[in-house]
């Protein structure tokens, strides 16, 4: 079974044994991140750091000037690792070790971007805007992400893609000094302030856009004094029961239709840039009303044009994906491996076509003797 790592540049670059440590471990490719978010990062092995904090969002290669020359909504360089191309220094380092290498592209998360453009970013039912979200409904975004994934994935040495973010960001989101969980809301609740109401998408939600805005902010008000959601045991069930029928199947039409679109113009976009062959993989979760790093996807419409997904949680998420499966696509299991953030001693997953390993540079040298044994175990 296929098996991929995540990494950083900066887990490579000033450290010669890096990349044949990572080809030691087993996997057949590393998915190395060309954009992405502001983070601070551990690096327990390298010789000469431990601590990486990337600021903002930032691409790690030289984006082009003629591309973005102009443009109000760009991405940004970064300014932490002394080199010009960390991606591309990375991913000669790996291919030289043998491995394989996939670029690993943030798109709709962008904390900076969305601190200097508010107007294009996701707003709530109460009209505050979520910074580190951009609006995918919005015209502007769409063109700004396309742009970004097809330049960010189709980097030198690179021979597939792995697109995160690719679609709706909300409510959750891992912030500096984060004090939003004293009112803990559930998997609806969580929708419903993740529901957009730019100008943009009151004009998606039609003649109902008033009415909806004013459901969702009546069934948020007893959850913010503690009351619970509904029992039902599907969470879109719950969503249905807090606002009504006609607000849940509206709000959903038009994020589904929404999310459709930017991922439809984010693959396309990456293939009229790479050669034949390149694979284009989401990060997706198969319940179209979830938001966040793996957003709800229409499965079986996204399917139709990506090559596959990657996906969280597979013990749950592959039987909801396997249904739609087409020849030649993948399904792949994220399964996150560091025990200090929540991880578990990787095992195959039944089902999924390959498996990727959150994450070979955060891991203790305990997680990667873990993540070792599975490889030689299973053959992989």
């Amino acid at each position: 079974m296929p098996t991929s790592a995540f990494l950083y540049p900066w887990d490579v670059l000033g450290d010669p044994h890096a990349a044949a440590r990572l080809a030691a471990l087993g996997p057949d490719r590393a998915t190395l991140a060309s954009a992405y978010h502001s983070t601070r990062a551990l690096t327990p092995r390298h010789p000469e750091r431990r601590i990486v904090t990337a600021r903002h969002s930032a691409v790690y290669y030289p984006a082009s000037a003629r591309r973005w020359r102009g443009r109000r909504l760009r991405p940004y360089a970064q300014g932490w690792l002394p080199a010009a191309d960390p991606f591309g220094e990375a991913a000669q380092a790996l291919l030289g070790a043998g491995l394989e290498v996939h670029s690993w592209v943030v798109l709709a998360h962008n904390s900076r971007l969305g601190e200097e453009f508010p107007a294009s970013t996701v707003r709530n039912a109460y009209g505050e805007h979520y910074t580190w979200a951009p609006c995918i409904a919005r015209p502007e975004v769409v063109e700004y992400a396309a742009d970004l994934a097809a330049e960010a994935a189709v980097r030198p040495g690179a021979t597939g893609t792995e697109l995160e973010s690719c679609g709706w960001y909300g409510l959750a989101h891992l912030h500096a000094h984060d004090k939003i969980g004293g009112v803990p809301l559930g998997p609806a609740g969580q929708f419903l302030m993740s529901l957009c109401f730019c100008e943009v998408c009151e004009r998606g939600y039609g003649d109902s856009a008033g009415a909806l805005r004013k459901a969702v902010r009546a069934a948020l008000e007893p959850l913010w004094r503690g009351a619970p959601e509904p029992r039902a045991e599907q969470e879109w069930d719950r969503v249905v029961q807090l606002i009504g029928v006609g607000a849940a199947a509206t709000a959903l039409a038009h994020r589904r239709a929404a999310a459709l679109h930017f991922q439809r113009a984010a693959v396309a976009a990456v293939r009229a840039a790479a050669p034949a062959g390149f694979r284009v993989l989401l990060h997706g979760d198969p319940l179209p009303h979830r938001s966040g790093p793996n957003p709800g996807v229409d499965t079986a419409g996204v399917l139709e044009f990506a090559d596959g997904l990657v996906l969280p949680e597979p013990a749950r998420t592959l039987p909801l994906a396997a249904p739609h499966r087409r020849p030649g696509t993948v399904l792949a299991a994220n399964l996150p491996v560091v025990a200090g953030m929540g991880g578990a001693a990787p095992a195959v997953v039944p089902g999924a076509d390959e498996l990727r390993l959150y994450h070979a540079g955060l891991a203790s040298d305990s997680d990667l003797e873990a993540v070792r044994a599975l490889l030689r175990r299973e053959g992989f």
